[in-house]
Parts: structure tokens; C-alpha cells; sequence
């Protein structure tokens, strides 16, 4: 069969145009806004594995054709191929998964560390000893990956499963109670109020289009840490008398937002919930953090949901002060849980003063892929006149 050559070359100079098309269009935008083409910076690093990377991913970041036709692509694949991308995976009854921690939960094998601040263990270690050296005890909190709770919504072939403890994270807490660092499972606590849930029909633990949890987990999971606190004797009930208001909020979750798709968003109704606001004991003023406190509590985005973002002080911070009926101090990082709250805190030392208990809260996942790994933090060494006393935990 005789094949046209002039065909031939038409094909081939299309589909070439179609791949210098957008690299031209963005360098002649660049030209005409006085800029230098990003194409060009290829040429001024050496040109190693990781430069090339770097230069690619910023190509496709600041592509105008990319940004044009990406929503569009992103929303027919969600629309018709239950694909949401590389920040969420879709699970089942409208349920948004965030990947990484379902990749934790998919590789989250114990083992050897695979870099030097692959282990949590040290960097957990290290900080309770040093708060140690100041007559403060440490509390660890890890906070389980929504699909560690609710695993048959996420695939439907983990029906009945109950609550997941991937392998990773149960190495941990055996590792944690081997070295009597102080820690509450969450994980016991979330599962047995879920067997309250399927035979009372009770409210879910997380949002089905967020990674974070409900109110009703942020009020199960301060009533546990209170517990555990008030038990071992670390500190006092104080006498302040907090009360509650309900507030109700409509929220698109943040894996909505992850997607950056104004056409999946249009789409996809906001959830509604309904969140118990602490106020001072005239019931008007919300709950503000007290820097004088006695105790101190860090963590990632677990913390600011409902706390910082809307409502207000209806978050895990406002329910854990309520529960120990005195407001607490608080650094918050979302995704920094592992280290860059602790580099927070030994950049403020003074955070420190009074205090008698440190809550570490962190979100499973970090385990494994925390912003900046678990890096040893050195906190300002104490002051040997300002030492007092430890408390004796009640056994």
C-alpha cells in the first residue's frame, strides 16, 4: 500500500507542533511579561539526576497550558474514573482518602530505617529525656490515619476488617511502652467506639471528605488524654469552668481543596457538622490558650481543625483544657508534627516556663513520612535554680 508523503510529513510536523506548542506559548508570555523563559534555567545548575527533576516539576508547575487544561482533565478522570489525582484517593460512598497515608497504610512494614531520621524512636527518646531533665513529663499522642478507622470505606474488600494497626505503627507502640514513654492509644479507644457506633448508629469518628477527624473524635479522643493525665497524676484538675455551645458548620474538606478543581468542588456538596464550642463560664467568650499554663501541647493540622479554623476553639486543644478544667499552651504545624514543632519550640524556650506536661500530638502517617524526618532537636539546657519538684505519677 502507497502511503501519501506529504500525509507523512503533515502528521509528523502536527504532532510536533503539539509538542513545542506549550513551551513556546509560555516562553513568549515570559518574553513579553520582561522575563527570563524558566525553560533557559536548565542551563544554570549542573546537570545531575536532581537538578533535572527539579527543573522538570517547576516547568510543570508554572506551565500556563498546564494550568489551563488541568482542572478540566482532573475532573472528567474524577467524573468517570474515580480518580482524584495524586493528593486523594476515592473510597467508597463519596469518601476522599489523602494518598500518603494510604501508602502508609498499604507499605507501612516494620524494619530497618531507611534514612537517618526515618525512626520516630530516638527523636521521642531524646525530647522526653530533655523535659525530663526539667521536671516535665512528656505525653505522646499519635493520631490514627482516617483509614486505619474506616478501612471498608476506603476498599470494599476490608468489610468487617474493624480497625487497622498497620505494622509499622504497632512497632512503635510496643516500642514506646518498652522505653515507659507515656502514650495513649487512640486506636483501642476508636475501636471500641465504633462497636458503640454500628449498635447505636452513633456519629462517625472522621469526615468522609477530610483527612482529619470529626468533632465527635476530636470529644473521644481529649476525654482519653484528660483521663490518662488525671490518672497518672501529672497535674491537677484545675477549678475553671468551662461550658459548651453547639455550632453548626458547612465545610468543603481539605481533600476537596487538595484537588484545586473549582468543577469538583462546584460539585461536591459541602459536609455538614455540627461542632461543640468551649466558652468561659459566661458561655459567650471563647476559649483563648493561657502562655502561663502548666501544661504545653504540639502538634500538626489534627490540632487547628475546629481550633483555629471555623469554628473556633471547638477543636482538640479547647477539649483537652476543658477536660483539665485549665486552658492549655499550644504550638501547631500542620504536617510538622515530627519536627519542625519541636525546632518551634527550641526556638521559644520560654514556652517552657511553669510547665509540667508536654502533649505530643502527631498524626499516624508522620510516622513514616514526617516533614523533615525526626531529626534530634536540642532545647536551651535548664537552669538548676528554677528546677522544682516533680509531681509522683499515680500508678
Amino acid at each position: 500500500m502507497r502511503i501519501d508523503r506529504s500525509a507523512q510529513i503533515f502528521v509528523a510536523a502536527t504532532f510536533l507542533a503539539m509538542i513545542a506548542a506549550p513551551g513556546l506559548i509560555q516562553a513568549v508570555v515570559e518574553l513579553r511579561q520582561g522575563e527570563r523563559p524558566r525553560a533557559l534555567d536548565v542551563f544554570l545548575r549542573p546537570p545531575t539526576a536532581r537538578n533535572l527533576h527539579a527543573y522538570e516539576e517547576g516547568l510543570e508547575e508554572t506551565s500556563l497550558v498546564v494550568k489551563r487544561l488541568r482542572p478540566g482533565m482532573q475532573y472528567l478522570q474524577w467524573r468517570f474514573l474515580a480518580d482524584a489525582g495524586e493528593k486523594a484517593v476515592v473510597g467508597r460512598d463519596g469518601w476522599l482518602f489523602y494518598r500518603p497515608s494510604v501508602r502508609y497504610l498499604v507499605e507501612g512494614q516494620a524494619g530497618a530505617p531507611e534514612g537517618e531520621f526515618d525512626d520516630p524512636l530516638p527523636a521521642i527518646r531524646s525530647f522526653r529525656d530533655q523535659l525530663q531533665a526539667r521536671q516535665i513529663r512528656l505525653l505522646v499522642v499519635p493520631v490514627p490515619n482516617k483509614e486505619s478507622i474506616y478501612p471498608e470505606m476506603l476498599a470494599r474488600r476490608a468489610d468487617g476488617a474493624g480497625v487497622v494497626v498497620c505494622e509499622r505503627t504497632r512497632h512503635l507502640l510496643d516500642r514506646l511502652d518498652q522505653y515507659d514513654i507515656d502514650h495513649v492509644d487512640l486506636f483501642e479507644v476508636f475501636r471500641r467506639a465504633r462497636q458503640r457506633e454500628s449498635e447505636s448508629g452513633s456519629g462517625r469518628l472522621y469526615l468522609a471528605q477530610d483527612s482529619h477527624w470529626s468533632p465527635e473524635g476530636v470529644r473521644l479522643a481529649a476525654a482519653a488524654v484528660a483521663r490518662r493525665v488525671l490518672d497518672r497524676g501529672t497535674i491537677q484538675r484545675g477549678d475553671r469552668a468551662y461550658g459548651e455551645r453547639p455550632v453548626a458548620v458547612q465545610r468543603h474538606g481539605d481533600l476537596v481543596q487538595m484537588l484545586q478543581v473549582p468543577q469538583i468542588e462546584r460539585a461536591i456538596e459541602p459536609e455538614g457538622v455540627t461542632c461543640s464550642q468551649v466558652v468561659e463560664s459566661d458561655h459567650r467568650t471563647p476559649y483563648r490558650d493561657a502562655p502561663e499554663s502548666e501544661v504545653l501541647i504540639l502538634g500538626d493540622s489534627f490540632l487547628r481543625i475546629y481550633e483555629q479554623d471555623e469554628p473556633g476553639s471547638a477543636g482538640f486543644i479547647a477539649h483537652v483544657a476543658r477536660e483539665l478544667g485549665q486552658p492549655l499552651t499550644s504550638i501547631v504545624n500542620d504536617g510538622g508534627a515530627s519536627t519542625l514543632v519541636r525546632q518551634a519550640l527550641a526556638r521559644r524556650p520560654a514556652l517552657l516556663t511553669n510547665k509540667r506536661l508536654v502533649i505530643w500530638e502527631f498524626a499516624e502517617r508522620e510516622i513514616r513520612y514526617g516533614t523533615e524526618g525526626w531529626k534530634i532537636v536540642p532545647l536551651t539546657r535548664p537552669d538548676p535554680t528554677s528546677r522544682r519538684p516533680m509531681r509522683a505519677a499515680a500508678r
